[in-house]
Parts: structure tokens; C-alpha cells; sequence
């Protein structure tokens, strides 16, 4: 696990300052690779590495090369099925200089060329440089478990890295907000647009895609994406294969040279990764009695014999640690946990280099309470389920007729979403604001954007004729969990020099949830339903049929306390905050949530996380000055 950054192209032509520049781009991630760093510099092109050790402590170091030296890569992450591909590779006459995963990919790209990233088990993010020809190759995992950024430049110079603070020294590098994206933010609560950031002229490379780069033209194509489909397996058998993916993904997940911990939740997700895994060590953390998951965490690591370690963090240190949060994100992001993940990094970390975790289950087997049932009334659910296998035609006109009533009834939601498709319907796991709440709190030049349709209708196109429900989370699993989850589990555990493993995002595992029969994935009230029965045969009953709790995180309670209202309200009257927002309103949304006179926690939340992220990249920071 380590932080790559570099940059092609011959603006900098003096060789000490190539040099100096990539350092400097270095250290603005060297909590990514505290260990060890390494260089590689050319006239055209300079990478750099930062390293955290976890796979070949002694001979592991970046860049590697291959036999004559003519290619070398630099590599953020883990190749779980690196052993069995060196196996190949070595049959087939290559020759490896290190026990390191990274060098599995250098040679077999020598191999298969672009072809490599399909073979290819784990979370990466990498770039490979042909020294004689000047090609560029570099690739992003399947589900953006690694996050991987790019931005070329008006002069032709091309940056790439693992965090976009990389960018930051390079002399030709302009921070610029981009416009476009704070209004789909205080929608969705993350940065929300297709490959733009919030900094102009800098993009994410896609989930499961590929690029290359070639005299300044960058090509970029998709190597791999989910195939939900409606398999044929009984109950029984689906719930075998799960079972059976998850133990085979969790052992895999294993592989590392120092130990491997775990966090540990209340839910079914992290649980069943420690009840597989059986580390020695787990830890979780909480706030107070009302949010604090910590005490059933410790129950089940009882139950386990499992180590747990555990911490209360208080208001006062949230409020502190949050400007380095949000410089940590690169991005702004307001999903409140990113909090409790900062502190559960940070506990980890004192004691461990690498832990996993449960992140991707929800979205690979439909753990989300929005996938589901809105009604409790039995007779409505089954109506609902008879509806929606209605032809097609009556369903339209049945769905028109209910849309116009103005009639309504117990269960007339319900029955409407089973009527009709879930782009009309469904926006993901975070709607913070409705659109136009958006525009009136925003000054004019912030106003133009995406509506959330744009943003969300490609991924509709691409799910057409799945059902609601493999539609919804196909929907969550490109836009949801790839821009906010993954993202903030990277950012928030790098932020302490920790690596986290998720296997329960695995390639093969996915294999098994893609052809999940919808029938098995919710049913009743329950949510992932043949998925906890796969953990049923790990986990107590309380554990594995446990409502979902996400990371509770309390700031209602916060905004209303006067300490911490006061301080968002300094904030909020900042002469800068003016430039984005009508000052007034959110001066009046604030003192009525803190009034309890509306309920605008969210809102507020999330127009705080903004402010505080964009004081901290562009009014607190300043670049340093290379001697």
C-alpha cells in the first residue's frame, strides 16, 4: 500500500528541478508511504513513490523495473493472486527481482499487454512507463477501491497521482475551483460530477478503466464492470456460494507480511469479515451512549476471543480534527462518518499497518433501506410484488393514473415504485437538499451544472432491463460507493499510514452477487437477505439480522450545542463564504436548526463541510518555496 504521484512532459528542463518538483509533489503524500520513497527521472517523464511496507518489507521498493530495464512501473495497492500469476509468468520465461505483487504487473503487461489489468485480483492503482517509446499505460481497480487522478495541463504536461494535494507544487498547476461542482455537492453530499473534481482541469480516472498516454493524447476504455443478471440457483445453493466466496475472499485478503486486524461494526458486513478473518486484534469507536456501536463490537469480539479496542471520541476533538479531514478527502465530502472513520483509522494504526473491513456489501447484495419495501403492511408488499409483473402497458397506465390522483393512501408509494423505473425515482444513499434548495442558497455564478438527472441517467442507461432492485444498486455501486464510501475508507485510513482491505469488494466475490435471483436479495423488511444468511453460519442471531446503523454520528446533538453552533457560525459570516452562498439564508438556516425550529442538520452539515474544505485548499494553504 503506498501514495504514487509524477508527471510527463519537458516544461521542466532543469534536471535539479525535476527532481525538487517531485519531491515536493512526494512529501504532499507522504502519509501514504511513511517508509520509504523512490524516484525515477527521465527527460520526458518523473514518478514518483511513497511506500508503506506490507508485501516484501526488504526488497519491495519502487520503481521496479523489468529485465533490461526499458519499462517501470509505480503501484498503489495489493494483487491478491499475485502468487499463482508470478507462477505464469515465470513458466513463460520472465525473471523477477523481488517477491513483491508489483512486479507481477510490470512483466505481465510484458505479457499481455493492456490485457493485464483483466487477470488481475485486488485494489490498484499503477502507471507503467516504455522508456523507448514514451508510452504512458496506467490503469484504476474494478470498483475504485484506489482512487487515481489526472490533469493535463494547457502547456501539454500531464500529472498523475493518488491525491490531487500532489498536484499542489507543480509549477504550472493552477488551483481553480471548479464552479460545476458545488451545486451537485449539496445535493448528493460528495463530489458528485462523472470524472471532474472540484478542482478545475483535474478528473478520476473511472472505476475498471484503463488509459494510455502518448505524445500528450491520452485514450482511456473500460476493462471490466458489473453483469447483474437473474440467476437460477435455489435459495440454498445462492446462499453456499456466498458463503463460500466470502470465506475464499477473506483468506485471500490475508496475504500480507506484517499482521492483519480488523474493524468491527454492530452490522452484519464487518462482523462477518472478523468472525472469517479471526485476527487478534479489532477495533471500533463511538461518541456517547445514544452513538456508540462500540459495546456490541466488544460483545462480539467476546463471543470471538478476539482483542478489542475501542475509543470514546468527544465533540471537542471532532470539531478540531475536521479542517484536516477535509484536507485529507482532497475533495469535500459530507457524509458524517468520515468522522468516526478518521478516529477508527487512527486507533488502528497505533498498533497495525493493515486491517479490513465491510465496505461493498450493501451494493453488491442490497443492504440499503431505499432497495427495499417502504411499507410495513404485508397485504401492500405482495400487492406490489403482483404489480410488477403486470405487462407492460397496464403498468404505464396504472402508474399514469396514480400519478395524477391526488388521492392518497396507505402503501400508494410503494405501489408507485413498483410501477415505475428507478430513474424516476431514485437518487442513491444521500439527498441532502432538493435542487431548487440548492440554487436558492447559491450566488448566481455557482447556480449552472448538471441537474441530477444528467448525472445519474448514463448509469440508468446502462443497467435498462434489470430489475428495480439490480438497477438501484447498480446505480450506488458507480456513483455512491465509488465517490464517497471507497473514497473516504482510502482517504480517512491513509491519513494514518493504514492500509484497508475490503474484501467483501472482490472480483471473484462479485462473480456470485452478480446472478443474486432478486427474490433472494430482499425479502419482506429484510435486506440482504441471502447474504445474512451466508453469515448466519458465522455470526449469533442478534449479529447477522441487525438492522443497518451506518457510523452513527451526532451531529444533531452537535449543531445544537452552543460551543460548536457558534463556531460553524463564525464560518458561515466569513467575508469568503459570500462568494458561494447567500449568506443570509444559511446565517438563518443554522440559527433555525440550532433553534430547533427546522430540521436542517444535513443541510447545515454539508454547506460546513464545503466552507471548511475550501479554506483549507485555497485560504490556509500556501505553497512552500523549494531553495
Amino acid at each position: 500500500m503506498c501514495g504514487i504521484a509524477g508527471y510527463v512532459g519537458r516544461s521542466l528542463v532543469d534536471p535539479e528541478q525535476r527532481k525538487q518538483v517531485l519531491t515536493d509533489m512526494m512529501d504532499m503524500i507522504v502519509h501514504r508511504g511513511p517508509n520509504s520513497a523512490g524516484q525515477f527521472i527521465d527527460d520526458r517523464a518523473a514518478m514518483g513513490f511513497r511506500r508503506l511496507s506490507i508485501i516484501d518489507l526488504e526488497g519491495g521498493n519502487q520503481p521496479i523495473y523489468n529485465e533490461n530495464e526499458d519499462k517501470v512501473i509505480t503501484f498503489n495497492g495489493e494483487i491478491y493472486n499475485f502468487p499463482a500469476l508470478k507462477k505464469t509468468l515465470i513458466a513463460a520465461g520472465h525473471r523477477f527481482s523481488t517477491k513483491a505483487d508489483t512486479e507481477v504487473i510490470l512483466h505481465g503487461y510484458e505479457e499481455w499487454g493492456t490485457d493485464v489489468v483483466k487477470k488481475l485480483r485486488g485494489m490498484f492503482s499503477f502507471v507503467i512507463y516504455d522508456r523507448k517509446t514514451g508510452e504512458l499505460f496506467g490503469a484504476r481497480d474494478h470498483f475504485g477501491i484506489k482512487p487515481f487522478y489526472y490533469s493535463l495541463l494547457d502547456n501539454g504536461d500531464f500529472l498523475y497521482g493518488s491525491e490531487i494535494k500532489s498536484f499542489l507544487p507543480y509549477p504550472a498547476f493552477e488551483r481553480k475551483l471548479n464552479k460545476k461542482a458545488l451545486k451537485p455537492f449539496l445535493f448528493f453530499q460528495y463530489s458528485a460530477m462523472d470524472t471532474e473534481t472540484f478542482f478545475e482541469g483535474v478528473y478520476k480516472l473511472p472505476e475498471g478503466h484503463c488509459f494510455t498516454l502518448k505524445d500528450g493524447k491520452m485514450q482511456i476504455r473500460k476493462f471490466w464492470d458489473m453483469n447483474f443478471r437473474e440467476g437460477r440457483e435455489s435459495l440454498d445453493e445462492i446462499v453456499d456460494e456466498i458463503d463460500d466466496a466470502v470465506v475464499e475472499s477473506v483468506n485471500a485478503h490475508r496475504i500480507a507480511d506484517v499482521e492483519v486486524g480488523s474493524f468491527l461494526s454492530s452490522g452484519v458486513d464487518s462482523s462477518f469479515v472478523a468472525a472469517v478473518l479471526r485476527p487478534d486484534k479489532t477495533y471500533s469507536v463511538g461518541f456517547d451512549k445514544t452513538y456508540n456501536e462500540a459495546m456490541y463490537a466488544e460483545k462480539l469480539a467476546d463471543h470471538l476471543h478476539i482483542n478489542h479496542s475501542s475509543r470514546v471520541v468527544s465533540a471537542d476533538e471532532a470539531f478540531e480534527a475536521f479542517p484536516k479531514i477535509q484536507w485529507y478527502l482532497d475533495e469535500p465530502d459530507a457524509n458524517p462518518s468520515c468522522v468516526p472513520l478518521y478516529f477508527l483509522s487512527e486507533l488502528a494504526s497505533r498498533e497495525l499497518r493493515v486491517v479490513m473491513s465491510g465496505e461493498g456489501a450493501d451494493e453488491l447484495f442490497a443492504g440499503y433501506q431505499d432497495y427495499g419495501p417502504y411499507t410495513k403492511v404485508e397485504a401492500v408488499i405482495v400487492l406490489a410484488n403482483i404489480l410488477k409483473h403486470l405487462p407492460k402497458p397496464f403498468r404505464k397506465g396504472l402508474l399514469r393514473l396514480l400519478k395524477k390522483s391526488k388521492r392518497n393512501f396507505r402503501g400508494k408509494l410503494e405501489i408507485v415504485r413498483s410501477l415505475d423505473e428507478p430513474r424516476n425515482f431514485f437518487v442513491g444513499q444521500a439527498k441532502i437538499m432538493e435542487e431548487s434548495e440548492a440554487e436558492a442558497l447559491l450566488t448566481a455564478p455557482y447556480r449552472k451544472s448538471k441537474s441530477v438527472r444528467e448525472i445519474l441517467d448514463p448509469i440508468f442507461d446502462r443497467s435498462r432491463g434489470l430489475s428495480n432492485t439490480k438497477q438501484m444498486q447498480y446505480n450506488d455501486i458507480h456513483h455512491f460507493m465509488t465517490k464517497d464510501i471507497l473514497l473516504k475508507a482510502d482517504k480517512m485510513s491513509m491519513a494514518h499510514s493504514l492500509e484497508l482491505r475490503v474484501p467483501l469488494l472482490d472480483r471473484k466475490l462479485a462473480e456470485v452477487a452478480e446472478k443474486v435471483p432478486t427474490p433472494y436479495l430482499i425479502k419482506g423488511k429484510t435486506s440482504k437477505f441471502a447474504f445474512r444468511q451466508a453469515a448466519s453460519r458465522h455470526l449469533p442471531k442478534e449479529w447477522f439480522n441487525r438492522k443497518k446503523m451506518g457510523f452513527p454520528t451526532p451531529i444533531k446533538a452537535w449543531l445544537e450545542t452552543e460551543t460548536y453552533y457558534k463556531q460553524v457560525r463564525e464560518l458561515f459570516a466569513m467575508d469568503f463564504a459570500g462568494e458561494f452562498f447567500d449568506q443570509a439564508a444559511i446565517l438563518k438556516l443554522l440559527d433555525d436548526t440550532y433553534a430547533k425550529k427546522v430540521n436542517g442538520r444535513r443541510k447545515v452539515w454539508t454547506i460546513f463541510t464545503f466552507l471548511t474544505w475550501y479554506k483549507a485548499y485555497f485560504i490556509d494553504w500556501q505553497p512552500r518555496r523549494s531553495a
